[in-house]
């Protein structure tokens, strides 16, 4: 095994990965544009040549491409772009009075009456700021960017293209953003005293249309059925996206010629899709492939890697990624192996296309190398992400990329996918998801009808947290069926939670809840109902995973 790394990490070259890297900044590649589509072909020609199977797959997606933005604030005429998925302004502009929101915060909306206001919000928009303005009834939201450059974003809390109920969560409110100096300038007046005015123009086109995939394939020993590993990334773009996600493409294709060359050791297949939809259909590409394949991943796909924003100028710490639980130990080691750095384990967060949990299907990765705070690449303090001050920006280019770190993070790629393709067992660790669900538990108390589910709970976790590893393919996957679901989403295996943010076991809310309610009283009471019923889903899983790996 040793000696198959040390081989495709020497097969990985800086001069293959910028070739690629040079292609993909050629183009802006909005999702469903022609520009798009030609990247794709390229990409397919790419495959084609290192001998995978390849399908060009086109499907409607809800795609939202904002326009042009035109704002004028207390008087002032500012520069401004619009956010995908906020709505049109009507005609002759969206007027509102300017209310300052802080950091548009669930606390900063309670009690504030901005009905038909314009919100001033500082930071870089989001689904969770979208949400609370909508429910708010804002007319309009005006978020103040971090620094100068102003960050496109995908403003939509609805994962995947809409469907009929999950269609009036859309935003309901025009959205612009602003530069830090020009929102400075708005929140020092409204401080003041001074009652603003503001008038949002923007234009944005959003509605369904044909949107491309790209999936590639070659099969391990076991043949066209036998279980493969997901390696994923996005290939639209905000503007040239070179590092976001230009340079992650790259990746893809390079450890796909690397990987295939020693494709009769695999155990495993690979399969390589490419999205569309990420950026501006908040991940509907994933999402329809995870809806319209759900049969075919559930039955074969083993564990799903996604890459975003590779080989990033600054970008030295490869300590921040997210991980599943089962595949932290896997992490580690190939970070370790390949950079010295030590990983300890991130929960992963509700973005970079994770349409695959509700199925059951670990994954790890996405942004893998990120920013040091207060190095001059990493931006401002107050960036949202570590990917470096240019992200979603128009800067986002060529210059951006540092090769030495591009073949580095490629190499932990290669090395990750090798040990998902090769090792005789998976390397799932089920044991371990079961081991932090048990401390979760363990930081609960309270009195009440609930508690002896709630042990039972805990008696569940602690015998699969102590369960020897996964004897075959099969255990350690359908255990992490069972298990993946728990960990990562709120709702069932066949849904998509929003794109908001999620604690840890998000089923666990209201046991949460029902901790902190006063014993005896009636809010206790009602959440004991819910409470129970979280417990029963958690021992039903726990048990799965146990007779799974016990089969």
């Amino acid at each position: 095994m040793s000696g198959a790394v040390a081989a495709l990490k020497e097969a990985v070259t800086g001069p293959a990965l910028m070739r690629h890297v040079q292609e993909f900044a050629r183009r802006v590649k909005l999702s469903g544009t022609p520009e798009e589509l030609e990247s794709f072909r390229y990409l397919k020609a790419q495959l084609d040549g290192f001998g995978y199977r390849t399908r060009l797959l086109m499907h409607d997606a809800y795609i939202s491409l904002p326009g042009p933005a035109q704002v004028q604030a207390g008087g002032e005429m500012v520069k401004a772009i619009t956010q995908s998925f906020s709505r049109p302004s009507p005609a002759g502009g969206l007027r509102g009075p300017l209310a300052d929101l802080g950091r548009g915060t669930e606390a900063d909306f309670a009690g504030r009456d901005v009905r038909g206001c314009i919100v001033l919000v500082e930071g870089i928009a989001s689904p969770a700021v979208a949400a609370l303005a909508s429910a708010a009834g804002a007319a309009g939201q005006l978020h103040v960017s971090p620094q100068q450059h102003l960050h496109e974003m995908c403003i939509s809390p609805v994962w995947g293209s809409p469907s009929d109920a999950t269609r009036p969560a859309l935003p309901a409110a025009v959205v612009c953003t602003i530069s830090q100096e020009d929102g400075q300038m708005l929140r020092a007046r409204l401080a003041a005293g001074e009652a603003l005015e503001a008038v949002l123009h923007a234009e944005v086109d959003t509605g369904w249309r044909q949107t491309p995939l790209l999936e590639a394939e070659l099969d391990g020993q076991g043949g066209a059925e036998a279980p493969f590993i997901l390696f994923s990334g996005h290939h639209d773009t905000w503007y040239e996206g070179v590092m976001d996600n230009g340079s992650a493409n790259a990746t893809m294709l390079e450890a796909a010629r690397v990987l295939a060359e020693r494709q009769g050791e695999w155990r495993r297949g690979l399969r390589l899709c490419f999205w569309s939809g990420h950026s501006h259909g908040r991940y509907s590409g994933s999402a329809w492939y995870a809806d319209t394949h759900w049969e075919e991943l559930d039955r074969r796909c083993a564990a799903h890697v996604n890459v975003d924003s590779t080989g990033g100028i600054g970008a030295t710490v490869l300590t921040q990624t997210g991980v599943t639980p089962e595949l932290v130990a896997l992490a580690a080691d190939t970070i370790a192996a390949e950079t010295g750095q030590h990983y300890t384990g991130k929960r992963p967060s509700r973005s970079s296309d994770q349409s695959f949990w509700g199925i059951g299907i670990p994954s790890m990765f996405g942004g893998l190398s990120t920013q040091v705070p207060g190095t001059p690449t990493f931006g401002p303090p107050t960036m949202r992400n570590a990917l470096g001050w240019w992200w979603h920006t128009p800067h986002d280019l060529i210059d951006k990329i540092d090769e030495a770190f591009l073949v580095r993070d490629t190499r932990v790629f290669v090395h990750t996918l090798w040990r998902l393709l090769a090792e005789p067992v998976l390397p799932l660790n089920p044991a371990a998801t079961a081991a932090a669900l048990l401390e979760e538990l363990r930081g609960l108390s309270a009195e009440g009808p609930a508690v002896p589910h709630l042990a039972r709970a805990a008696t569940a976790a602690e015998a699969l947290a102590t369960a020897p590893p996964p004897s075959s393919d099969r255990a350690a996957m359908l255990a992490c069926r069972a298990l993946v679901p728990l960990h990562m989403t709120e709702g069932d295996r066949f849904v998509h939670d929003p794109a908001l943010p999620q604690p840890a076991w998000p089923l666990l809310r209201p046991l949460r809840a029902w901790a902190q309610a006063p014993a005896g009283s009636d809010e206790a009471r009602f959440l004991g109902v819910a409470a129970v019923r979280a417990c029963n889903r958690l021992v039903h899983g726990l048990q799965q995973a146990r007779e799974a790996l016990r089969g």
